[in-house]
């Protein structure tokens, strides 16, 4: 994280061209400790050792082994300190007693045993953690898992669709209370199971089935009267419900959300499933969505890849910028299409590729994106590594921290608009600046200086 305090001694210690002796000397300050846990790169022996000179485990806590040789890894594990000797074990063990998410590797290197016979664990926190995160297990793994003594194990086993549930199995983990609602929703129902499953009146495992994918014709003309939000909208989505049908449910759920109903909100605003049988649908049936009054089948449409020109034609004017942006992703998307998309609504950076990364995007236009009103469109004109340095001063000038922080992360960054935004008032931008690789030396060692070290 930003120091608050020290933000650019956190950010100093991420950065990638950083010295050596730069990190031996900020290693001093605990700020700069708990930034070099977030670098990315190795780091020297010579840096592992001023780390261990302050013993602090907090930072030995994050930094994974593959970031330091063999010897540095022997000389922590001999380290007299158990606060250093241990923090990285203590931490994996924690999150495997919390029940947290660990990665595969950490559980080997912690335990010092294989995957294989961690599954075998008497330690049942252990074979709970193996399972939910060992997803390419084999069947002979998966089957020891599903018979586990542990009901935790045995639901962690069944929490994703990989690597999947036997069929001789499947009667079994629907009749365990532990696995019940995990496979539900995701194996394929006989008439009898799902009967069963219905009767057992319990909500989570009602919203399971109904967003099985399995579902026949009869097992959805069955979910039509459950007075759910969740379940509605699932069953909304079946390939099994006519257009009358789909519209009267989304209806009612509809009605819900303006009475406030929290869960008819999270069904239509929330709620991340999808029709994904359209996706293997012909593209007749496909294109019969196309004027769906229906966000969510436009939307699935719009991620096809053969639709004829004037489908793609309708879906770049569709009312709901989530539909023109799927559609934008296709491999053939006009370039003035991926531009005017990009410059009336700007980019979604937490979904890669980026829009302005697509082949037909005239990335020429990007530096032409600072002058547009909207702060977040102004924010892509970033995306041009080489933004004249005009457009950066005009940018660092802006209200919005998040676009002082681009700056700051920009290639093409001057010295002078670096040490601008090193005193910058928002930390994280501070931090960003100095964790730019354009950082000069010279400047490096002034603000170690600035801050006594």
């Amino acid at each position: 994280m930003t120091n608050l305090h020290h933000p650019c001694l956190s950010g100093l210690a991420r950065n990638p061209a950083a010295p050596e002796d730069i990190l031996v000397r900020i290693a001093a300050h605990r700020a700069g400790r708990h930034g070099m846990a977030r670098r990315r790169e190795p780091l020297p022996d010579a840096v592992v050792e001023a780390l261990l000179a302050h013993d602090d485990g907090d930072v030995f806590a994050g930094l994974r082994a593959e970031r330091i040789s063999p010897a540095m890894r022997r000389r922590i594990a001999t380290h007299p300190d158990p606060a250093i000797r241990d923090a990285r074990a203590d931490f994996i063990r924690h999150l495997v007693e919390r029940g947290s998410t660990a990665v595969l590797a950490d559980l080997e290197e912690v335990y010092g045993q294989s995957r294989t016979s961690l599954a075998l664990s008497p330690d049942p926190r252990l074979r709970a953690a193996v399972a939910g995160s060992w997803y390419d297990r084999p069947a002979e793994v998966q089957t020891a898992l599903l018979a586990d003594p542990d009901p935790e194990v045995r639901a962690a086993a069944t929490q994703h669709k990989q690597p999947g549930v036997p069929a001789e199995w499947r009667d079994r983990c629907l009749a365990d209370p532990a696995t019940r609602a995990n496979v539900a929703w995701y194996i394929p129902l006989t008439w009898d199971q799902f009967t069963e499953l219905m009767r057992t009146g319990d909500e989570d495992i009602q919203r399971a089935v109904a967003a099985n994918p399995h579902l026949t014709a009869d097992m959805a003309a069955q979910l039509l009267d459950v007075d759910d939000p969740l379940v509605r909208v699932a069953v909304a989505q079946s390939r099994h419900v006519d257009d009358a049908t789909r519209d009267r449910l989304y209806a009612l759920v509809e009605a819900r959300r303006a009475d406030g109903d929290i869960d008819a909100k999270v069904a239509l605003s929330w709620n991340f499933t999808e029709p994904d049988w359209m996706r293997e649908a012909p593209l007749d049936e496909r294109l019969s969505y196309l004027d769906s009054p229906h966000t969510v089948f436009r939307r699935v449409l719009a991620g096809s890849r053969d639709l004829p020109e004037e489908a793609w034609q309708q879906l770049d004017s569709d009312p709901e910028l989530s539909v023109r942006r799927t559609a934008a992703r296709r491999r053939d998307a006009p370039p003035d299409v991926l531009e005017r998309l990009v410059r009336v609504h700007g980019d979604v950076f937490h979904h890669r590729p980026l829009l302005v990364e697509h082949p037909n995007f005239p990335r020429h236009t990007l530096r032409t994106f600072v002058d547009e009103p909207a702060p977040n469109v102004r924010y892509v004109a970033l995306q041009d590594p080489e933004l004249p340095v005009p457009a950066l001063q005009r940018l660092a000038a802006a209200e919005e921290p998040f676009l002082r922080r681009g700056v700051a992360r920009h290639p093409n960054i001057t010295d002078a608009l670096l040490d601008r935004l090193l005193s910058d008032p928002d930390p994280t931008v501070a931090d960003d600046a100095a964790a730019n690789p354009a950082l000069r030396p010279a400047r490096m060692h002034r603000i170690l200086t600035e801050a006594d070290l």
